[in-house]
């Protein structure tokens, strides 16, 4: 048996009922059932759909997601994250960058980098050489004044930890900011890549090992076997293709609003959603929500 979930976009209209149940008569569907009025909704049917991503794609033009998945585990134990443009809306490094004066360098090799043309690792040590001597105060001014959290993400964090889950953010961008984001939105643990300081400065380089794909997944399976976890009771988001290893190795890997060669390679894909979006996916209505204060 598989679940079906339809998802719209946050403020820009209601979820039509009457698509809803188009879709469900379509497929030979159970009953339609509303995770939260206008905005999420979920349906069983038998069997995968030939047509499943016609129907996305058809359904992406009214800014709605489509997620078929198998309907037993959906709700886990686990969530693991990315942190760059998931968690938070930005790329860090970009921010350094621009107070740097290289943005506009730095963000096209991070674009590229997350869209897998370039070495993530060989990428990372390029840019953070970029920031060779920019004062290291300049984070808090950045993590002050730039960085803004991704819509949902507090709630989803409450919801799921309330519900015994646990938590983890992994992330190839950098402690400074992981630590904060962690402590914001109640990340049980945090892991990310060091900027090296010397006399106040950055020195341009990043410590070592580097944390980037195989280290996702080396997380996934370290954390989940400390607490007695299996892949299947983890659910990964990311945007990059540094995150791809991790979102196929979790029992739901989501994609979200990812670059289109990452999304591509995924089969949850919420590209107009927020990250409550993921607690939909596990089934949980909004009546469940935690919201957090």
């Amino acid at each position: 048996m598989y679940v079906v979930t339809l998802l719209s976009a946050p403020g820009k209209g209601p979820l039509d009922a009457a698509l809803a149940t188009s879709l469900r008569n379509a497929w030979g569907g159970g009953d339609v059932v509303w995770l939260a009025p206008d905005e999420a909704v979920e349906f069983t049917i038998p069997v995968l759909p030939g047509n499943r991503w016609e129907a996305w794609d058809d359904l992406q033009s009214w800014q709605i997601d489509l997620i078929i998945q198998p309907s037993e585990g959906r709700r886990k134990k686990m969530l693991l994250a990315d942190m760059d443009s998931t968690m938070i809306q930005q790329e860090c490094i970009d921010e350094l960058a621009e107070e740097a004066g290289v943005g506009t360098h730095v963000k096209d090799i991070t674009a590229r980098a997350m869209n897998g043309e370039l070495d993530f690792e060989e990428a990372l040590i390029e840019r953070v050489a970029l920031l060779h001597g920019l004062d290291v105060a300049v984070i808090a001014q950045v993590i002050e004044n730039r960085i803004t959290f991704m819509p949902g993400g507090a709630t989803l964090l409450a919801t799921m930890k309330a519900n015994g889950a646990y938590a983890a953010l992994v992330s190839g961008g950098f402690t400074a900011f992981t630590q904060m984001v962690a402590a914001k939105l109640g990340f049980d643990e945090n892991r990310a890549n060091e900027l090296l300081v010397e006399n106040g400065v950055l020195t341009g380089q990043v410590g070592r090992p580097i944390l980037g794909r195989d280290a996702k997944v080396e997380a996934l399976d370290e954390i989940s076997g400390r607490l007695g976890l299996i892949e299947a009771d983890v659910i990964a988001v990311g945007d990059g293709a540094n995150d791809l290893g991790m979102l196929e190795r979790a029992g739901t890997g989501v994609a979200l609003h990812a670059k289109p060669s990452v999304a591509s390679q995924c089969d949850v894909r919420i590209n107009h959603g927020d990250l409550t979006g993921l607690l939909y996916v596990q089934g949980y209505a909004r009546d469940e929500f935690v919201f957090a204060n």
